[in-house]
Order: structure tokens, then C-alpha cells, then sequence
């Protein structure tokens, strides 16, 4: 038995010395071992496993007791940083009661001055937003900053920031009442900025050089893209030309640069008949060409009736007219019975029609086509508004309104040569039924003066 354990021990110290020495040498496996030798090896494992046991703990206790150092300084910061805290904690509730105790006392004092500050800051607000977008500030310059601090103020104003204010106010006040001309800048077309002469009606118009300005800020002024109309223009010139004091009638534009904003927006004649496109183009050449062929029939006629009342003045045949060639006729058929006569009349007079009618059908064709075109136009310009609506949808008037008015621009067109045509073919058919009534006229009363002279000789 006891043999039995000895081995059983002898075993299991074997293993654990192969386990915990592992950098010791294996035997041999040639060499036995024999059972003092094996109880060597297990006293050397166990030493070996004392020593490295030993180190370890050594080391944990060296880290235990450097992390313990290290957590009573937190600790100690800590509690350092508690105390910091509960005193400024004391500290700030003081002084919030004491700076409520001393508000409670700055408004005892102030009274009824506290509304009247307040009422300052709203007024230099309000005055340093109209001064800056003032004309008169491209004379005056440098009054901003001051009504600025002023309206960001939080405290009290002192006395020379109220005359300040009072100053700027009746500055403006006095400068809105002057026609004034002074040197300042202005940034043409080319964007290029320099000195020019401008001439200041108030807070309302600019002008320098017959050209309107506007006021750009930081003491700038703008040349306008675009003129007013040439009436603006001629009275911008009598206001250049006047002499100090006299009284003459000049532009002012009351709303500060929105009408002459309008100006820009407003589309021009040639702009005009641009939105009309190819359909508005088409019906100005066709109006064009109704009006010249117009014209010309009424000059045509009119001189034919002249030659006509010339021919029965004269009462002689012949002659370059309608009526001397019926009349010519009427002398090579006398000799001819009554209703060959009538005939050879009717025939003479049917012959002068294409020439006294020529052109009329044309015209009226054109005063009829004009406006149907116009309306073609309108048609295919709204259902362009339409589609942009529907990709763009409706939350810009402006869009759809500007469509609609292009759109119709062409009927515009279409009525401005209907009209006009349709008067002057009035007028040229008036002068040809004209000429051809006296033809007429004069073949019946020359068939009525045959057929009595046929009569008379029977």
C-alpha cells in the first residue's frame, strides 16, 4: 500500500514539474530515472515554483499599492475641487442677490428714464436702417456707426450720444429739403468705381450726367442698366441746367428707387415685340406689307379719280383713264344698234375692273389672317406657361404671370395690323366703288343719249 502511494506520488509530481518548469531539461529517453532522482527534480520544480510565486506577488502588491496612492490623490483632488465648488457656488448666489438688490435699485432710480432709453434705442434702430439706404448718405458719410452703437447699447446713453442722435435726425431732415450737388462715386456699367458730379434731389433722386442713379451703400451709387423713357430724361436735363434758385420742374421718384426699379423691369418696344416670337415676327411683316400695298392702292386711286374729274371736265375721248378708254369705246361703237352699244359698254367697264380692284382682296386677306395668327400664338405661348407651371408649379406669380403676357403679346400684334388694314381697305375699296359708279354712270347716260338719238332719227 504504501509503495502504491509513494509511486502514485512520485507520478504526479512528475507531471507537475513538466508543467510548471518548463524551460527544464527533458531526460532522456534512453536515461531511467530512478526514484531518488525523480524526487530531486519534484524538490527543484517546487523551489523554482516558490521563487516565481514570490515574484508575482511582489509585483502585484508594488502595483496595489501605487494604484492606492493613486486613488487618494483623485480622492484628495476631488474633495479640493468639492470645497472650490460649494464656494463659488456661495459666492455667485451673493452676487446674483446682490445684483438683483442693485437692478432692483438702478430701476427705483431710473423711474420714467428706463421707457425714455428704451425708446432711444428703438428710434437710432430705426433711424440707422434709414440713413443707411438714404441717397443722402452718399453725401454725408460716416453717421452709421454711431446710431448702431447706440441702438445695440445696453446701457445707459450718455448725453453726447443723445445730441448724436438728435444731430442725425435733423441732419436728414434739413438735407431731404436741398437740390445739391456734390463729388461722389459711381460704379458704371463696366463696373469701374470714380468720381463724378451728382446731382441730389432730396432723399429721391440721383442724377449725374443725364443718367439716374442708385444708391448702393457704403457711400456708392450705381448707374442704372437701363434709362427712363426719353420724357424722364428731358426733365432730369431742366433740373442740370437750372441755376441756384431758380424753380423749374424736375423728376422725383417719391418711393426712393422702387418706380425706377419698375423702369428696369419693364420690358421696351423692341422687347415687346420679341416675346411675340416667330408668329409676332410674321405678323409685323404681313401688317408691314398690308399697310405699303394699302397706301399704294389709295394713292393709286385717288389719282385715277383725279384724271377721271380732269376727263369730264374736259369732255373730250381719250386720254390715259378708265373713263377716256369707256368713252373711246363709246366713240369706235357708235354706229351700233342700242343694246350692242350697252354690250361694248359693260365690256369697256368690266375690262378697267381688275385694275381698280387690284390688291383690295390681299389687303383684307391680311386683316383677317393678322389676328388669327395672334391668336395661334397665344395659344402655343400659354401651352408653354402651362408646362412650366407643371415642372416649376405655381409658387411664383411672377412666372406665371410672365408667361401669360408673352403669350399674349402676338394677339396685341395680330389687332394692331387687323385694325389698320381693315380701315385702309375700307377706305381703298370706298375710292375704287368710287371711280367705278362714275364708269357706270357715264355708260348709261352715254346708252340713254344714243338710244334717244337713234329714236330721233327714226
Amino acid at each position: 500500500m504504501f509503495r502504491k502511494t509513494l509511486l502514485t506520488f512520485l507520478v504526479c509530481g512528475f507531471f507537475a514539474t513538466n508543467v510548471v518548469a518548463q524551460d527544464a531539461e527533458a531526460p532522456a529517453k534512453d536515461e531511467p530515472l530512478t526514484l531518488q532522482q525523480l524526487l530531486e527534480r519534484v524538490k527543484e520544480g517546487r523551489v523554482t515554483d516558490n521563487s516565481a510565486n514570490k515574484k508575482r506577488e511582489r509585483q502585484f502588491i508594488n502595483e496595489r499599492n501605487k494604484r492606492k496612492s493613486m486613488l487618494d490623490n483623485v480622492n484628495r483632488k476631488i474633495g479640493i475641487e468639492e470645497a472650490r465648488s460649494e464656494r463659488l457656488e456661495a459666492t455667485f448666489n451673493a452676487n446674483e442677490l446682490q445684483l438683483a438688490e442693485l437692478e432692483g435699485l438702478l430701476n427705483e432710480r431710473l423711474g420714467v428714464f428706463g421707457e425714455l432709453f428704451g425708446v432711444v434705442r428703438q428710434v437710432s434702430g430705426e433711424t440707422s436702417a434709414q440713413v443707411g439706404s438714404s441717397i443722402i448718405s452718399g453725401e454725408i458719410t460716416g453717421r452709421l456707426p454711431a446710431l448702431d452703437e447706440l441702438a445695440k447699447s445696453k446701457g445707459l446713453p450718455k448725453i453726447k450720444e443723445l445730441e448724436g442722435l438728435w444731430y442725425a435726425l435733423q441732419q436728414e431732415m434739413t438735407a431731404q429739403g436741398e437740390v445739391k450737388t456734390f463729388t461722389g462715386n459711381i460704379v458704371g456699367s463696366d463696373g469701374i468705381a470714380g468720381p463724378a458730379e451728382i446731382t441730389r434731389v432730396g432723399p429721391f433722386t440721383a442724377i449725374s450726367d443725364n443718367r439716374f442713379l442708385r444708391y448702393a451703400g457704403d457711400g456708392k451709387f450705381v448707374e442704372l442698366g437701363r434709362q427712363p423713357p426719353a420724357r424722364f430724361m428731358d426733365g432730369a436735363d431742366d433740373l442740370l441746367d437750372a441755376d441756384s434758385g431758380e424753380l423749374t420742374a424736375g423728376v422725383v421718384d417719391p418711393s426712393r428707387g422702387a418706380i425706377l426699379d419698375l423702369f428696369l423691369q419693364t420690358p421696351n418696344l423692341s422687347e415687346r415685340i420679341g416675346q411675340g416670337g416667330l408668329v409676332g415676327y410674321i405678323i409685323i411683316l404681313l401688317g408691314i406689307a398690308g399697310v405699303l400695298l394699302a397706301f399704294e392702292r389709295i394713292f393709286r386711286l385717288t389719282l385715277t379719280a383725279k384724271s377721271i374729274n380732269q376727263q369730264l371736265e374736259s369732255g373730250q375721248p381719250g386720254g390715259d383713264n378708265p373713263l377716256g378708254r369707256v368713252w373711246e369705246a363709246y366713240t369706235n361703237n357708235r354706229t351700233v344698234d342700242v343694246e350692242t352699244l350697252e354690250l361694248k359698254l359693260d365690256d369697256a367697264i368690266l375690262k378697267e375692273m381688275p385694275a381698280l380692284e387690284r390688291g383690295l382682296s390681299t389687303i383684307k386677306l391680311i386683316s383677317g389672317v393678322a389676328p388669327l395668327l395672334g391668336l395661334l400664338g397665344t395659344v402655343t405661348g400659354m401651352i408653354l406657361t402651362f408646362q412650366a407651371i407643371t415642372l416649376f408649379g405655381t409658387g411664383d406669380p411672377k412666372l406665371m404671370a410672365g408667361g401669360i403676357s408673352q403669350a399674349l403679346m402676338t394677339t396685341v400684334l395680330g389687332l394692331c395690323v387687323a385694325i389698320p388694314t381693315l380701315l385702309l381697305h375700307s377706305v381703298a375699296a370706298s375710292r375704287s366703288r368710287e371711280v367705278v359708279q362714275i364708269l357706270e354712270e357715264q355708260a348709261t347716260g352715254l346708252v340713254a343719249a344714243h338710244a334717244e338719238a337713234n329714236k330721233g332719227s327714226k
